[in-house]
């Protein structure tokens, strides 16, 4: 992974890229952490590679996904704009194209639909665990959860079905015919029987 990194920032105009990735894991290995980790990324990187062919520039959605959870503080509202934030301090006005890519973090709210399809690549990646088979979609419902113990039962159970209820809502939850292809069907499926149990009381 770090050699990945480094490549990649050095070929995108990027410096310090060492500096840069030691305080990226830094922050991805945080101790609150259970979903948002590096183990995230690294799926991330696995959904990308898959789809590479189809992305007009791989490069800035690879880093957009590397930065979009760079900073999760769990509760927070503008974790994404932080994460944006965190981004073009490190690009240092060298990374052409920073101001395209903090923009495609902050599409990793998941609250509108990104305007180009790179941007659109990016949120679906970030949501390909929906798509997974039912024991992977549990576990990793499990470690959301975990990464907010401030709640209790009944206030996370409100906050997940409002999220999941949106994406359900949607004409579809993927944006990319690549991705609607391969994990749309499943996704629903999935969301549909999270919403269907019961609500803690």
């Amino acid at each position: 992974m770090e050699a990945r990194f480094l490549a990649l920032w050095s070929r995108c105009g990027g410096v310090h890229g060492e500096a840069v990735y030691a305080d990226l894991v830094r922050h991805y290995a945080e101790p609150m952490r259970r979903y948002h980790t590096l183990d995230h990324i690294r799926r991330c990187m696995r959904d990308l590679d898959c789809a590479r062919a189809a992305i007009h520039d791989p490069d800035a959605v690879e880093l957009a996904l590397w930065c979009h959870d760079v900073i999760y503080i769990p509760g927070a509202e503008d974790n994404e704009r932080r994460s944006a934030e965190w981004f073009e301090r490190c690009a240092e006005g060298r990374i052409a194209a920073a101001g395209r890519i903090a923009g495609m973090i902050l599409a990793t709210t998941h609250d509108v639909a990104p305007a180009d399809l790179d941007g659109r690549f990016t949120v679906d990646i970030d949501l390909v665990n929906l798509g997974d088979d039912r024991a992977h979609f549990r576990r990793d419902e499990a470690r959301l959860r975990a990464e907010r113990p401030d709640l209790d039962d009944v206030a996370y159970d409100a906050r997940e079905r409002a999220f999941l209820g949106a994406l359900l809502a949607r004409p579809y939850i993927y944006y990319t015919d690549f991705f609607r292809t391969r994990c749309e069907a499943r996704a629903r499926v999935n969301l549909a029987w999270r919403l269907a149990q019961p609500a803690p009381r």
